[in-house]
């Protein structure tokens, strides 16, 4: 039992050190645009539906590495979700402490994949630049229901299609019954009068 504790606690070092360490951009998308980098992907990665999350925005001189400042003034940076041209923008923000970081928050709201649009300029270089997420660069939004514990959630989904269930149900019971009231109505009508039961 030591053992097996003593393995989860190294673990969870390593890990940690990861977060730590701002220079490790896991599951990030690295382009060169003109003389500049660069590196694209969610602040939160493994990236969950749901949950909130944001832009994960670094851009530094190709040659040399020099963190670029000020970008929150001169780009602009949307999100889209599959192959959609409906487009959120999102609010580009300097990250504290943090040169040539920014962030642009979103609350994804479907599993898939999704495409990060930032426009604008670099210092004389203009930027128009699409960085999907997919394999070999950042990850796509996943599905909580392997994580959820004790009791699954139902998916917002799912639970509009039990609503659409019960919404049929409904109505075919209300039609039920009206069908069963004009039917009272009429034997009533129809019922000979002098005739008592």
């Amino acid at each position: 039992m030591s053992r097996l504790l003593a393995t989860v606690a190294a673990l969870a070092v390593i890990v940690t050190s990861f977060g730590l360490n701002t220079n490790v951009a896991l599951g990030h998308e690295r382009r060169a645009v003109g003389p500049y980098t660069f590196v694209v992907g969610w602040i939160n990665e493994p990236s969950y539906v749901n949950l909130l999350n944001s832009l994960d925005l670094t851009v530094t001189e190709t040659s040399g590495g020099k963190a670029v400042e000020g970008l929150d003034k001169t780009l602009k940076a949307d999100v889209t979700f599959g192959g959609s041209s409906l487009a959120q923008p999102l609010s580009l923000a300097a990250r504290f402490g943090q040169p040539g970081k920014y962030t642009g928050y979103v609350l994804p709201t479907k599993v898939g994949d999704y495409t990060f649009h930032i426009t604008g300029t670099v210092g004389t270089t203009s930027i128009d630049e699409k960085f999907e997420s997919g394999p070999g660069r950042f990850g796509t939004i996943e599905s909580t229901d392997a994580l959820q514990y004790p009791a699954k959630l139902i998916s917002n989904s799912d639970l509009a299609a039990r609503l659409d269930q019960l919404q049929t149900l409904v109505i075919a019971g209300i039609a039920v019954g009206v069908l069963a009231l004009i039917v009272s109505i009429g034997g009533l009508a129809t019922r000979p009068r002098g005739v008592r039961t």
